[in-house]
């Protein structure tokens, strides 16, 4: 039997990407060692390494900042509040907004920013009593 356990997020800049998914989050991520991170949630948890965790998979293996398939969702209970916060933070620590806030044809309000390497980040949450039973 397989069961999910984590996405790993590679990157340059290992403490300003784990400091933006504290903010998001609301908690310090476990730093096990200075090269590698982990967010865990009660549905899974977001790891982080910096590139040089991956020598052992090959130079061209991995390329840091460079998603462009990959969104990662983030439930939230108040879509606008927390994009709110995101984007009247420092400058140097805001996100690039894809997406403000916005109630989707499938019940979830939805608001997509990048994370600083570029990834995309969904904030939502579901908002009509549909949406709201896929997710209780």
């Amino acid at each position: 039997m397989s069961s999910f356990a984590s996405i790993r997020i590679i990157t340059t800049d290992l403490d300003r990407l784990v400091g933006f998914y504290e903010r998001l989050l609301g908690r310090p991520a476990a730093r096990l060692n200075p090269l590698f991170a982990e967010l865990r949630a009660s549905t899974g948890t977001l790891a982080f390494g910096d590139i040089a965790t991956t020598k052992a998979f090959g130079a061209a293996a991995v390329q840091p900042a460079a998603n462009r398939s990959v969104i990662i969702e983030v439930q939230v209970d108040d879509v606008d509040e927390v994009f709110s916060s995101l984007t009247t933070a420092e400058e140097a620590d805001r996100p690039h907004v894809v997406q403000e806030p916005t109630t989707m044809p499938w019940g979830n309000r939805s608001a997509i920013v990048c994370d600083p390497d570029g990834n995309l980040v969904n904030l939502f949450a579901p908002v009509t009593a549909q949406a709201q039973q896929r997710f209780a």
